[in-house]
């Protein structure tokens, strides 16, 4: 039997490598003959850059580079020699954690510093990227990242703009000759989850820019000045970008990454299961596992699981989902692919607790829900056995 285990991680408990160790060693209680293949997910968020790593034999490059309010700051990203990928969570350079609450200000929070991990990835050899968006910082519609790419945006005496999105309200051009000439080999894909527009009621900053520190006020000016940034893209770039879904990701990272770089926006999972292979590794498989923290309503919308298990269901192969909870609302999965569902805390008990005991817990309920399998598979074999000895006598008969 081929076993596929492709969970992502449990948040604050388990990497998505640890929730496949966990579940491969229940399995093998029941199952020690199996040949199984551990495969990490994640859905473009936190985790994805450790779960690609994992996955793909990858390794963790660390360097210095500029964080969101200009301060040098260490951020990893994660690197995988062989195919010349490489997997970058914003957050990591330029994410909010980065950034003390007394001292956030969208105004003034810059993207450079994930621009510089770009650039280090293609010293290193990267041609293909995978870069996620969430847990920004920022509202600068990524011209930092640009700028440290070799991008000039102008103002009107020919002066380089400053950090931040307020600093765009001065653009007067876009210069892109001095843009790394190496991109244009490059595949980037963008894990995107979000469809906000760039500019307006629903755009970076009137949505996302509250959570960074704006004030209604900041609102207003920064969402001037990234339609002022769309204006210019417009004008100097051919491209309009302004109300694409998934521009205003990022505080408008998902704009420039777009209209610069010529990336593709696509669905987390979408972009992670592509990058691993996902498909290649189902087909021919007999049963795929994949799980996550809590399977719940939003399971649905983007999240590892479901996008598991929509590969799997093109190979024609069953989905077990194995969480750490379950909601009342879970049962939804079903209707996507997840064939059975099941929670791994064994009784009541306290979040801490949960946390604590999620490899015991998980492992246990591994091995339960094999036990179950194999106990199908018997009542499946003495069932096909009964209607062979039924079938026998009138076989003897037509003799």
């Amino acid at each position: 039997m081929n076993i596929v285990i492709a969970p992502d991680s449990f948040k604050e408990s388990l990497s998505a490598l640890d929730v496949a160790r966990a579940i491969e060693a229940g399995f093998r209680e029941v199952f020690p003959d199996a040949h199984y293949l551990k495969v990490p997910v994640a859905d473009g968020g936190e985790g994805t850059v450790q779960a690609l790593i994992d996955a793909t034999g990858g390794t963790r490059r660390t360097l210095t580079v500029t964080g969101p309010t200009g301060a040098a700051i260490e951020a990893a990203y994660g690197l995988t020699e062989s195919t010349g990928l490489a997997v970058i969570e914003m957050a990591a350079a330029s994410g909010l954690e980065r950034v003390p609450v007394a001292a956030r200000d969208p105004r003034v929070t810059t993207t450079f510093g994930t621009g510089q991990l770009i650039r280090d990835a293609l010293d290193a050899g990267a041609r293909r990227f995978v870069i996620g968006l969430g847990g920004s910082a920022t509202n600068d519609g990524g011209a930092g990242l640009l700028q440290a790419l070799g991008v000039r945006l102008l103002d009107a005496d020919g002066c380089d703009l400053g950090p931040g999105g307020a600093a765009l309200a001065r653009l007067a051009r876009i210069d892109v000759t001095g843009l790394d000439p190496r991109l244009a080999a490059c595949r980037i894909d963008v894990a995107c989850d979000v469809t906000n527009p760039l500019v307006g009621p629903t755009g970076a900053s009137a949505v996302f820019g509250p959570q960074k520190g704006a004030t209604p006020a900041m609102v207003e000016e920064l969402d001037r000045c990234l339609r002022r940034f769309a204006e210019l893209i417009r004008r100097d770039l051919g491209k309009d970008i302004a109300d694409i879904p998934g521009t205003g990701a990022a505080g408008g990272l998902g704009a420039a990454l777009l209209a610069v770089l010529d990336a593709r926006l696509r669905p987390g999972c979408e972009v992670v299961t592509d990058a691993i292979e996902l498909e290649r590794l189902v087909a021919g498989a007999d049963l795929v596992i994949t799980g996550e923290g809590r399977t719940d309503g939003q399971t649905l919308y983007g999240k590892a699981p479901v996008g598991v298990a929509r590969v799997a269901a093109r190979c024609g192969v069953p989905v077990i989902g194995l969480s750490g909870a379950l909601t009342l609302d879970s049962a939804a999965v079903h209707a996507h692919g997840i064939d059975a569902v099941f929670a791994a805390v064994r009784r009541p008990c306290t979040v801490d607790e949960a946390l604590r005991d999620a490899a015991v817990n998980l492992r246990s309920a591994a091995r339960n829900v094999a036990a179950a399998l194999r106990l199908g598979m018997r009542i499946a074999a003495r069932d096909e056995a009964r209607t062979e000895d039924a079938v026998r006598p009138h076989e003897t008969c037509r003799r």
